[in-house]
């Protein structure tokens, strides 16, 4: 059965105890509304590590809109069944006011790769997602923790920071997961209506075409999506729209 912990004083204790006894621990944080792309995460930490630890946390540090962080999925029962059902062996579950118990008065920042794509459009986000991560670490102390490529530029930061920091914990990417029909997996689209559903897969299809960062971005504006950014980095093409109230990223290799 799957243990699920919320002190984080207690957790320590049980995470410690684990890796002192020479048991590798492997790490998957997430924010909840888990999908198959979380779960395959999840399926390469059990391949690589004894034992498999997932953090459930929705961290208002790095939502810039309350709106957002309002309206973000959360049903922690429901979660807990998937990962009791995948073999989970722990669940970390903290309380937002003990995780930032400062009040958010301390953050890491990083002042060059955070500052266009993401960091550009949402004000604090890598803060914020760089601050709950390097907590978590901390707290868990885990061999490796594992981080889907979706989210490219926050991966890049994420071990960069680990590396800046000496951190012990090894920093593994794992492949983007699609639908059916190419649209990267994310608790976002279930919040798309029927019609904006349909259209969603286009945005992976255009990406993955061919032309010029810009001739992607005026495709998109065609077929009806809001561009927040299309741009080559690191021999991939990263792109950001919106798609009536939702937003999505997704990137693809060149």
């Amino acid at each position: 059965m799957t243990e699920v912990l919320q002190d984080i004083a207690s957790a320590r204790k049980r995470f410690r105890k684990i890796t002192r006894a020479g048991t590798s621990l492997g790490l998957v944080p997430t924010m909840g509304a888990l999908h198959e792309g979380h779960l395959s995460l999840v399926r390469r930490a059990a391949d690589e590590n004894d034992v498999v630890a997932v953090s459930v946390f929705v961290n208002p540090a790095q939502f810039d809109d309350p709106e957002d962080l309002k309206r973000y999925p959360r049903n922690f029962e429901e979660d807990r069944g998937i990962l009791e059902s995948a073999g989970t062996d722990l669940v970390f579950y903290p309380d937002t006011g003990d995780m930032y118990a400062d009040g958010y008065r301390y953050k890491v920042t990083e002042i060059e790769d955070s500052q266009f794509q993401e960091g550009a459009h949402r004000r604090g986000f890598f803060d914020g997602v760089l601050t709950v991560v390097l907590k978590l670490l901390n707290i868990v102390g885990a061999d490796r923790a594992y981080f889907g490529e979706k989210d490219w530029q926050q991966f890049n930061l994420i071990r960069g920071m680990a590396e800046a920091f000496f951190l012990n914990t090894e920093i593994i990417p794992c492949p983007i997961i699609r639908e059916y029909d190419g649209l990267a997996m994310s608790s976002r689209n279930a919040r798309l209506s029927s019609a904006e559903r349909e259209l969603a897969p286009a945005f992976h299809r255009i990406l993955a075409g061919t032309g010029s960062p810009e001739d992607k971005a005026a495709r998109l504006e065609d077929a009806g999506f809001a561009v927040d950014y299309v741009e080559e980095r690191e021999g991939r093409i990263l792109g950001a729209i919106h798609l009536g109230k939702v937003r999505l990223i997704d990137n693809v290799r060149i």
